[in-house]
Order: C-alpha cells, then sequence, then structure tokens
C-alpha cells in the first residue's frame, strides 16, 4: 500500500499525443455529438407529438431515447475538451460527476431494454391480455421505477468511492471509470466497493435482466414455430430492432467489463480508444437509425411530420 495523497485531479492516459490529427477528431467527435442529439431529439418529438405513438411500445423508445442523449452527453463533451487539452486532466468533483452518468445510463438502458422484451413477449405470447397486463399508466410508473433504481443504485456504489484515499491518479482510459479509480484507491473499503460492483453491477444490472431477455426470447421463438407464417414475420418485424440493440449493448459493455480487468495490450490502440467509446457513442447512434428506420409506425409519422413542417 503506497501513501496517500489528496488528489484534486485524475489525468487520463489513454488520449496519448495525437499531434496534427487533434482537429481532425475533435471534428469528427463534433459531429458524432450533433448527430446523436439530433437523430434521438426528432424521434422523442415525433412520439409527443403523434398521439397514435402514446402506446407503451413507443413510450418505452421514448425513455430509450432520452436515456441516449443522456449517455452520449456523459462522454462527448468531456471527450472533445481532452482533444484539444495538453494535460488531459479531469477535476476530481467532475470526474465522479461524469461516472455517476455513465453507470446509471447503462443502468437504465439494460433496465428499459429489459422491460420491451417482456412487453414483446406479451404483445406475441399473450396478445388477448395485452392491453391488460400492459397499460401506458404501468409503462410510466416501470420506466420511473428504472431511473430511480438506477439513481439509487450507483448513488451507493459511488459512495465507497468517492471518500477513499488515494495513491495515484492516472487512470488508462479516455474517460472515468469506478472500476480503474477503485484501482487507486488505498482505503480498507475498496473492497466493499468491489463487492458491491460484483453484486449489484454485473448480478442485478447485467446477469438478471440478460437471463430474462433470453427467457422471453425463448418463450417467443416457442410461439413462433407453432404459428402461422404470417405471426412469425410480425414478430421478427417486432423483435428484430430490439434484438440488434440488445447485441450491440451488450458487446460494448463485455468488452469495458473485460478489458477493466484483464490485459488488452494485444488490441491495437485505435481498436481499444473505439471499442471503449463505442458504448457511449455507437449505442446512442444505432438505436434511432434501427427503430426509426424498422417500425413503420415512426416513419409514417415522420413523413408527417415533415409534411406538417412544410
Amino acid at each position: 500500500m503506497g501513501n496517500s495523497t489528496e488528489i484534486v485531479s485524475f489525468v487520463l492516459a489513454m488520449y496519448g499525443n495525437m499531434g496534427n490529427f487533434k482537429h481532425l477528431y475533435f471534428l469528427l467527435a463534433m459531429l458524432l455529438y450533433i448527430s446523436v442529439i439530433f437523430a434521438n431529439f426528432v424521434l422523442i418529438v415525433i412520439i409527443y407529438v403523434d398521439r397514435n405513438l402514446h402506446e407503451p411500445m413507443y413510450l418505452f423508445l421514448c425513455s430509450l431515447f432520452i436515456n441516449e442523449i443522456y449517455g452520449c452527453t456523459s462522454l462527448l463533451p468531456c471527450l472533445m475538451v481532452h482533444i484539444l487539452s495538453e494535460t488531459h486532466e479531469i477535476a476530481f468533483f467532475y470526474c465522479f460527476i461524469q461516472i455517476f452518468s455513465m453507470h446509471t445510463y447503462v443502468a437504465a438502458e439494460f433496465g428499459t431494454l429489459t422491460v420491451m422484451a417482456y412487453d414483446r413477449y406479451v404483445c406475441i405470447c399473450k396478445p388477448l391480455h395485452y392491453n391488460i397486463m400492459i397499460t401506458n399508466r404501468k409503462v410510466k410508473i416501470v420506466i420511473l421505477v428504472i431511473w430511480m433504481v438506477s439513481f439509487i443504485e450507483v448513488g451507493v456504489l459511488l459512495s465507497f468511492t468517492i471518500h477513499s484515499k488515494f495513491c495515484g491518479a492516472v487512470i488508462n482510459k479516455v474517460s472515468c471509470d469506478n472500476n480503474l479509480v477503485v484501482e487507486l484507491s488505498c482505503s480498507p473499503n475498496r473492497t466493499l466497493s468491489y463487492i458491491y460492483d460484483v453484486v449489484f453491477g454485473l448480478l442485478f444490472t447485467v446477469t438478471f435482466p440478460l437471463s430474462f431477455i433470453s427467457y422471453t426470447y425463448v418463450r417467443i421463438i416457442a410461439v413462433c414455430l407453432k404459428a402461422s407464417k404470417e405471426t412469425r414475420m410480425k414478430a421478427f418485424d417486432t423483435c428484430t430492432p430490439h434484438f440488434v440493440s440488445l447485441m450491440s449493448f451488450v458487446f460494448a459493455c463485455f468488452y469495458n467489463l473485460i478489458s477493466q480487468r484483464f490485459d488488452m495490450t494485444f488490441v491495437p490502440y485505435e481498436l481499444h480508444v473505439i471499442f471503449s467509446s463505442c458504448l457511449l457513442i455507437i449505442q446512442p447512434l444505432l438505436n434511432p437509425m434501427i427503430y426509426g428506420l424498422k417500425l413503420s409506425k415512426i416513419r409514417h409519422a415522420f413523413k408527417l411530420f415533415l409534411k406538417l413542417k412544410h
């Protein structure tokens, strides 16, 4: 255990020396951020304006799109600042704000994707009971619970970390990360932080939701195998966007979990930075694209929205 010091800022070491390319990287990051904000905001407005989309599935999507803007904002503005910076230092307090935002984004995303899977399960497997089991009022309550639980869960996690004494200040990433910050701690409560992270971070936030989603898909597949071709095609159309979004998110989450715990030096530096950041960049850009293009009601509402503007 090293000598602890009072840390006022951390150094994000993954930026390296970008040389003359830093202005190009800044421009790309800015374009990505604008694209994410624009795409998600447009779909939120369309769902809000079109009363035909005031249905459970689209309320879940609206929550998902809000979460994409929230998650992307926790990374990209800071990323753009550090691309142009020479020191890549981040203030202690802002570092923990970023950790809080990123972790609540992940928790809310998994929670929303889980209840969306249940929504599709009821729609396909119990269509006659759908309007009773899934109502707008219930959906609003579930969305509120997801966000509240995410905030409380991450708040408790950070309470273990933020009061720690630190023996180092270098984070080997382009953003703050709770596990990497805990590794810099030389306080006894770092063990509690690891345990809580495993129990609530891995079990409740990741493992249980994935297990439940897998169960719903098994039931959906079982029903589709006995159903007509028309029913199978309908199930395929409604589940494809959710499945693609889920797989993209799961890949990004597991890459981040693995890279925090194992040596990833065999992965090229550029790819490592991209894979580490895709959780908060690719996912927020992918979701409005796949749902906006795949779901016919949203496409139709978007066309009407454009006509009204003219």
